[in-house]
């Protein structure tokens, strides 16, 4: 081997490194099965309380409803958050890498800005009275974050943030069918994706 050649070596090792000190890869796959577990019962009971009413919902019965669900959101999201932040943990224990390093605090914010956005929005014009927006712009906005997010993660987050997107402006298209694309984007999504890093995080323990 030539000195130019170890020289490119050596600048693409110096390449890799970087790399991998701005991208955080320590995410758990079955954090990512749960996640979607979650999503399908909270849908799952979501929908039964919209269905009481054959029809639609009596005006009288409305704030009731729509707390019900709220909670049922608010109980998926807060056992979301504490199994991908238990499980993220541990996989970066078990990967001997720092939970909290450049690439994570990266991955953080541009996660939490569109998302945070989304968030504001759709509670803003569910208070209005636009129920219809909720299920799209959670999506759109969900698969928008992940985009944003997905130079500092995974690679396969774009190809998530892209199918969340598209079920999004489904939704949108179909309102009444909301809550089924939001079954499939937040539920059997993530259970596939899940799956897919579950496969890559055995076959590199086996490398």
């Amino acid at each position: 081997m030539n000195d130019s050649e170890k020289l490119l070596n050596e600048l693409k090792d110096i390449r890799n490194i970087m790399e991998r000190s701005s991208r955080f890869l320590s995410l758990s796959g079955l954090s990512g099965i749960l996640v979607g577990i979650y999503a399908l019962i909270g849908a799952f009971f979501a929908n039964r309380i919209v269905h009481q009413f054959p029809y639609a919902i009596p005006q009288e019965n409305l704030n009731e409803v729509l707390t019900s669900i709220f909670v049922i959101g608010i109980t998926v999201l807060v056992l979301s958050l504490f199994t991908i932040y238990v499980l993220t943990v541990k996989q970066a224990k078990k990967e001997q890498k720092p939970i909290w390093g450049p690439g994570s605090k990266l991955l953080l914010i541009n996660l939490l800005i569109p998302l945070a956005t989304g968030g504001i929005l759709t509670s803003v014009l569910a208070l209005r009275g636009y129920y219809g927006v909720i299920s799209p712009c959670f999506l759109i906005f969900y698969g928008l974050a992940l985009v944003n997010a997905a130079k500092y993660t995974r690679p396969e987050i774009l190809s998530l943030g892209l199918v969340e997107i598209v079920l999004g402006l489904l939704a949108a298209i179909f309102p009444g069918y909301g809550l089924y694309f939001w079954a499939i984007g937040f539920g059997i999504v993530h259970i596939i994706y899940g799956f897919m890093f579950l496969n890559r995080e055995h076959k590199n323990s086996e490398a």
